[in-house]
């Protein structure tokens, strides 16, 4: 085994760390000045419990950690949305986040987000577009103020023509902003994208594939595990980053005609050979959540 680093995908399931959220009938009870004093205390509270979590995973020997993509919610809801700034205690919550940032760089403890599968940048409905291009500029900004070095992103559906979804996205790409540009990656998906879909893009722009090895066994492509690992860690070269794989297994087995929930731990032997002599990032996406990220580093004596 070389230099496998186990990530931690948002949330734990032992440790006293807890997020809040609010749903939007509940902020419908408020006029706007008491439903942003209510917001500012989830997200205050939030940043602290991310502060939490970044620390208590380095203590734990886990230095790569997933933030979550609704850390702050309903923050680009086209009725509840806000900006942090306009928060009443935002100079709180951007401490905290500074906070995050300086210790996960002082331990290289290395951030991501992932956001949720309704960002599709590329969908030809523009209502959602243009909700899409707004949650990923929000998470951008995350990522700026934790120095969350990556934007993990899964291209979204076929819509009849999946070449030119591709070519879409390409253009859209080009329309993003520089700190959002550097640091997108993409993933191939359990349904739609495979490695073999994506590998042309991210060449030819530079975006590094996050590659999902479950993806890929449910989602084959032609390409051996080996192959798609050999193409996805290719396309990291550029970016002065070891490769970042995900891992699951299935929750009822390999045998079970539904592969695709994944299982509270990761089977040791679902781990492909290749990855031990490598160095990459591994998220873990397991239910068990820090439980898996030990159980699966003490069974491959990472």
């Amino acid at each position: 085994m070389k230099n496998i680093h186990l990530g931690l995908c948002c949330l734990f399931v032992d440790e006293p760390i807890h997020f809040k959220t609010v749903t939007l009938r509940t902020l419908r009870n408020f006029d706007r000045p008491r439903q942003l004093l209510k917001l500012s205390e989830i997200c205050v509270h939030n940043a602290s419990e991310l502060a939490v979590s970044v620390s208590t995973a380095y203590r734990l020997g886990i230095d790569v950690f997933r933030i979550s993509s609704a850390l702050f919610p309903l923050a680009t809801h086209p009725e509840a949305g806000y900006e942090l700034a306009n928060l009443p205690n935002h100079e709180e919550i951007f401490k905290t986040l500074g906070e995050v940032r300086s210790f996960s760089q002082k331990h290289r403890i290395r951030l991501s987000l992932h956001p949720d599968q309704f960002v599709v940048p590329v969908s030809p409905d523009p209502a959602v577009a243009a909700s899409s291009i707004r949650e990923l500029r929000h998470q951008l900004m995350i990522a700026e103020l934790t120095g969350a070095s990556e934007i993990n992103l899964h291209m979204g559906g076929v819509y009849g023509d999946k070449n030119a979804v591709i070519r879409r996205f390409a253009q859209v790409f080009e329309s993003f902003p520089d700190g959002l540009q550097k640091r997108l990656t993409l993933e191939n998906d359990d349904r739609s994208y495979t490695v073999s879909d994506l590998c042309g893009i991210c060449r030819d722009l530079d975006i590094p594939l996050v590659y999902d090895v479950h993806h890929h066994r449910c989602n084959q492509d032609g390409f051996s595990i080996e192959e798609a690992t050999a193409i996805a860690a290719e396309t990291w070269r550029k970016s002065g980053l070891t490769p970042h794989f995900h891992i699951s297994s299935p929750k009822n087995g390999w045998a079970n005609p539904n592969i695709r929930p994944h299982a509270d731990y990761i089977d040791p032997k679902d781990f492909p050979d290749c990855w031990r002599v490598l160095d990459a990032a591994v998220d873990v996406e397991a239910k068990a959540k820090e439980k898996a990220v030990v159980r699966l580093r003490e069974d491959l004596c990472v």
